[in-house]
This record gives C-alpha cells, sequence and structure tokens, in this order.
C-alpha cells in the first residue's frame, strides 16, 4: 500500500510536469506576424495549354475539349483507319475492353469527326487534352501525354494556310530565330501529311540526346484533311477542304524552358515544379 501511494503521487507530479512542458511548447505567441501560406501554381502543361488556346483564338481557332476514353469508331474508323489498315498497328493502343472497342484515345483526333458532325463548315477549332499510348518511356516519349489538336475547314483552305498558321505559332512561341522544317510524312487521315519540327533550343541544332542527334524536335503531324474524313461526317470535298495538325504540348515546353527530359513533368518533384511557379 505505501509503495502505490508513493507511486501514484510521484505520476502526479511527472504528469504535471510533462502535461505544462506540452502546454509552454504549444503556446502561440500572438504578437509574431502570420505565416505565409504556401500557394500553388499551375502546372507548366497547364500554363501551356492555356497560351496555345490564347494565340489560337487570335487567329480565329475556338479551343473544346472530347473525352480521354473513346470508341473505336471515333478514335480509328472515322479518321480512315478501318479495323484491318495496317496503320492501326502503329498507335499502341491501351484497350479497355478485350474486343477493342473501347480505348484510350491514342490521340485528340478523334474530335475531328466529333466537330464536324455536329457543325458546317466553317470549323476553326484546337482540342487540347491527354492521350495515351502503350509504348516505351524515354527523354522525348511518354505512355500518358498532352497534345493539342488543331482542325480548320472551309472553301478554298491550302498547305500555304496550314504552314502559315504553323509558323505564327513558332514564332509567337520560340521568337523568330527559330527555324522551321516541314517534311512529308504519312498519317491516314492526312492526305498530304507532313510533320513540323523546330530546331532544338536545348542544343541549338547540334544534337543532343532530347532530339537524337538531329538537332530538331518533332512537334507533331499535319497535313490536308483526307476527302474520306470530310465525306465520312457529310462534308462534300470538292467544295470545302481543311487543314489539322496534332502537336506535341509537352516538347512544347521542353523547347520553351531547356528541359531536356519530358518525363519530369510527369514526376510531381515540387523541386522541379516550383521553378516553373516562380516566373509567374
Amino acid at each position: 500500500q505505501e509503495l502505490t501511494v508513493a507511486w501514484d503521487a510521484r505520476h502526479a507530479v511527472v504528469a504535471a510536469a510533462d502535461l505544462e512542458k506540452r502546454l509552454a511548447g504549444d503556446a502561440v505567441d500572438i504578437t509574431l506576424p502570420g505565416r505565409r501560406p504556401v500557394l500553388g501554381a499551375a502546372h507548366p502543361v497547364s500554363r501551356m495549354i492555356d497560351e496555345l488556346s490564347e494565340i489560337f483564338a487570335l487567329l480565329g481557332f475556338e479551343t473544346a475539349f472530347g473525352p480521354e476514353i473513346e470508341t473505336s469508331y471515333y478514335n480509328f474508323d472515322q479518321l480512315n483507319i478501318p479495323s484491318d489498315h495496317p496503320a492501326r498497328d502503329v498507335w499502341d493502343t491501351i484497350h479497355i475492353d478485350l474486343p477493342g472497342e473501347i480505348v484510350l484515345r491514342t490521340h485528340t483526333s478523334p474530335m475531328q469527326a466529333r466537330i464536324m458532325e455536329k457543325s458546317g463548315p466553317p470549323v476553326r477549332v484546337v482540342v487540347p487534352g491527354r492521350v495515351y499510348r502503350y509504348e516505351a518511356q524515354d527523354a522525348s516519349h511518354e505512355w500518358m501525354f498532352h497534345q493539342l489538336e488543331g482542325l480548320a475547314v472551309d472553301r478554298n483552305i491550302t498547305m500555304a494556310d496550314l504552314k502559315g498558321t504553323l509558323a505564327e505559332l513558332a514564332r509567337q512561341l520560340f521568337g523568330s530565330e527559330r527555324r522551321i522544317r516541314v517534311r512529308c510524312d504519312f498519317f491516314p487521315f492526312v492526305e498530304p501529311g507532313v510533320d513540323f519540327a523546330v530546331d532544338c533550343a536545348i542544343c541549338g541544332g547540334k544534337g543532343c540526346r532530347v532530339c537524337k542527334g538531329s538537332g530538331w524536335l518533332e512537334m507533331g503531324g499535319a497535313g490536308m484533311v483526307h476527302p474520306n474524313v470530310l465525306r465520312a461526317v457529310g462534308y462534300d470535298p470538292d467544295q470545302v477542304s481543311g487543314f489539322a495538325f496534332g502537336l506535341g504540348i509537352e516538347r512544347l515546353v521542353m523547347m520553351r524552358s531547356g528541359v531536356d527530359d519530358l518525363r519530369a513533368f510527369a514526376a510531381n518533384d515540387l523541386r522541379f515544379l516550383r521553378q516553373f511557379a516562380s516566373a509567374v
């Protein structure tokens, strides 16, 4: 009993001392200035999407958005890529269901058909958004990335209009010192098709791991809308023509900021992202 009484008395003293210590540590000095709250900032990719939307708005394009989970009908069939087309194999598609009718969109091009089905010409629209491809990752490739689709359909639109639009985009983003390259390429939904590249700002065109030693960084594909795509949505290719292009948004940010690895934008490293926030 004496031991128990002594234990209880000592325990009360120690508990009281511990409580006083914690209360003293938790005390708030109301004379101190308040802590500045930590504010977030837009992701560099989101900021680039906003900037691109503003640039194209000045060129007469509106901005639209579409679903990331698509049907094969819009992702392939309406873009002149039927089920037996060999080009269908190169898109590295991520399928949602076994028959392959529902997919994660491989490009933002499905919105071409969706928009033209709902409205007649003239059409001038850009569509930013995420796209998904089952492919190897490296300094300039990701399995999930962002594209900006552009579409213009009207009477008497030519390849010169496409080149002028892309050239103006490059000037607005990178300045007049950047060089532009347009080369022939194949895409099932355009004819003729081209790829659009800008000389690598990271190495100054000398060659590096980002541009794979070529001195050029491909921004995306483009071309004149294929007549089959126009017919599929009820347009008459004898009366109207159009151009379309798809740009890699992360690659544009890389070129603007000198980042040499595209994967950094999805790594969520706050030390990396804060460098863009400080520029706001």
